[in-house]
């Protein structure tokens, strides 16, 4: 069923276009009629998907900036359009997408210095809020309503995803605290590297990972 969502009406800018190209690729019309057509409640859209890529796609829907009523059928076009890997066909509009990126402040820099001021707090103040795993995502609450468990659960339930079997080598890529790889190890049997540049996880690793190595 389709809900009516009010749209913007928006200034045809250079941004615009640019976006309005890429999706034609597509076959995807913006505030158009069909099924998988966008329909765009904010401006700024336009810019920070050129900034941000398939991240800020998604994040903007998130805040509600654009709808579309069949999802599956937008990604099928843009994933079989392969839009990642198109660029605007004036060499001008190349230049104007680039700047939107050279432009974003969202850097490299800033996601650690971002990260450094959420997480190097202590970990003390994390030991009071979290799970013994020190898991800092959801858990799965399909059979529970204990913090503990549903972490437990949650990192089971990723084990069997994985189909970790024992001695299979575990690779965690900005592991937190480590609790996947820990978990794994325990109770699956798999030896693991994790890889974290948070001082005050790095240091907690030190302390925990002895008694699952």
């Amino acid at each position: 069923m389709s809900v009516q969502v009010a749209t913007l009406d928006v200034t045809k800018d250079r941004y615009y276009n640019i976006v309005e190209e890429l999706l034609g690729y597509a076959g995807i019309t913006i505030n158009g009629s069909r099924p998988y057509d966008i329909r765009v409640m904010n401006p700024l859209f336009f810019q920070r998907v050129l900034q941000e890529g398939s991240l800020g796609l998604g994040e903007s829907y998130m805040d509600n900036w654009w709808t579309c009523d069949r999802l599956d059928m937008f990604f099928d076009r843009i994933l079989s359009a392969g839009l990642e890997q198109r660029r605007p066909r004036r060499f001008g509009d190349v230049i104007y997408a680039l700047s939107a990126k050279i432009f974003n402040k969202q850097t490299r820099k800033r996601a650690w210095q971002v990260g450094k001021e959420h997480y190097d707090l202590g970990n003390d103040l994390f030991e009071e809020m979290l799970d013994p795993y020190m898991q800092n995502s959801c858990g799965y609450w399909a059979d529970t309503d204990q913090l503990e468990q549903s972490q437990s659960d949650k990192l089971r339930l990723i084990c069997e995803k994985l189909q970790l079997k024992k001695g299979m080598r575990l690779l965690d890529i900005g592991c937190g605290w480590g609790g996947l790889a820990r978990f794994a190890a325990r109770h699956y049997g798999c030896p693991w590297s994790a890889l974290q540049y948070r001082k005050s996880s790095r240091s907690w690793h030190k302390t925990t990972a002895r008694v699952c190595q």
